[in-house]
């Protein structure tokens, strides 16, 4: 498979990042320190570089591809050559762009695909031999931490008292039960530290919309397919009862889903009816429970070439948006929200902040003022 082209995402982050000045005033001559995120996923390959602002960062660079690293790897086991060589590619202009920048600090992690694979050590060895970056394997619990952390300015705190975040990977699935009457998210970002964030109960899922779209191939009546797929996926929630305290509030309707993934935003982009992703428009969009049915249900009236030419789906999402959207309504249907966020945001944000609230100068600023969780992240 060819590389993909730069996503309209990153190229409007890039557009936004340029746009926005956050933060206050440096003295004249004095540049702002550059932190980078690097995100290699199962199915894409992300990098964020931005600087600290007053309230969060200013993007100053994005960079997004579709690379499938695990594309093959659920039947085999292994993460397949032709694979990693997309990888590469797109981590060799990661890695060029984080040079140029001269970047303070940077973390640059991987998930799924490499935690799960059995080359996967070899794999980032490779990595680390040809680009010079050196990838760690984060955890599925700091996977789910680092999302939650990257949408925190998306909570409604007045009408929730908890948030379900969903974030669909390629390769996983990762479902975070948020209290939002915790007063740990209240403060600045100068004590942000992700393990401290008030989440109730996660889950981690081997299943993202690569390895279910692999496994249901498209093929009978569109219907009976697609239930299949929620259907595998709603097995493996409700095996899972350490979530079950909140249930009650769920039931009073105190409550908001978020969503972050590139399938979601694809959806919101089709609810819209964008004859353009537009990042601007989509990230902290509202979606009632009926307005995701019907987007749902307009996919499946599409063959694979008609969803191809959507607009913000495009060819390469086309035979994985409608997994994405069986894993959403699967949640949906097992922990039932009035309202879902759209979120184009998460993992890479989440990285930012804890970067930037580590730095020497960050801890230098909070030994002189009390602060506490962060506020909104100016990200693009």
């Amino acid at each position: 498979m060819s590389q993909a082209p730069t996503t309209d995402g990153a190229r409007q982050a890039d557009r936004d990042g340029a746009r926005n000045s956050g933060g206050r005033e440096r003295r004249r001559g004095e540049a702002p320190p550059c932190y980078a995120a690097l995100d290699l996923g199962t199915n894409n390959c992300r990098l964020l570089i931005a600087t600290p602002a007053a309230e969060g960062f200013r993007i100053v660079e994005a960079y997004s591809r579709i690379v499938r690293l695990g594309e093959g790897m659920d039947a085999s086991g292994h993460l397949q050559e032709v694979a990693m060589d997309r990888a590469l590619t797109a981590l060799k202009v990661c890695s060029e762009r984080i040079r140029r920048r001269n970047v303070a600090g940077m973390r640059a992690i991987a998930t799924q695909a490499c935690r799960s694979a059995l080359n996967g050590s070899h794999f980032l060895e490779r990595v680390h031999t040809e680009t010079g970056l050196k990838l760690e394997i984060i955890t599925p619990k700091q996977e789910a931490q680092l999302s939650v952390a990257g949408c925190l300015n998306l909570f409604d705190r007045e009408g929730s008292d908890a948030a379900l975040v969903i974030d669909v990977g390629g390769g996983s699935t990762e479902l975070s039960w948020v209290d939002l009457t915790d007063n740990g998210l209240d403060g600045q970002i100068g004590r942000f530290e992700p393990h401290r964030l008030p989440i109730r109960a996660w889950l981690s899922m081997p299943v993202g919309v690569v390895t279910l779209a692999e496994r249901y191939p498209e093929t009978g009546d569109p219907q009976t397919w697609f239930r299949a797929m929620v259907a595998d996926v709603a097995a493996r929630i409700a095996a899972f009862p350490h979530a079950e305290k909140l249930r009650p509030i769920f039931a009073a309707g105190r409550t908001q889903l978020v969503g972050t993934s590139g399938a979601i935003t694809s959806l919101a982009g089709l609810h819209l009816g964008l004859r353009r992703y537009d990042r601007a428009k989509v990230d902290g969009l509202w979606l009632t429970d009926q307005d995701c049915l019907e987007v749902t249900e307009r996919l499946l009236a599409l063959t694979p070439r008609e969803r191809a030419a959507q607009p913000c789906i495009g060819p390469d999402r086309a035979d994985l948006v409608l997994a994405g959207a069986a894993i959403l309504r699967a949640v949906q249907e097992a922990w039932p929200c009035t309202r879902a966020r759209v979120a184009d945001r998460g993992l890479r944000e989440g990285l930012l902040l804890s970067l930037m609230a580590a730095s020497p100068k960050r801890r230098r600023r909070r030994r002189r003022r009390r602060g506490g969780a962060p506020g909104p992240a100016r990200a693009a």
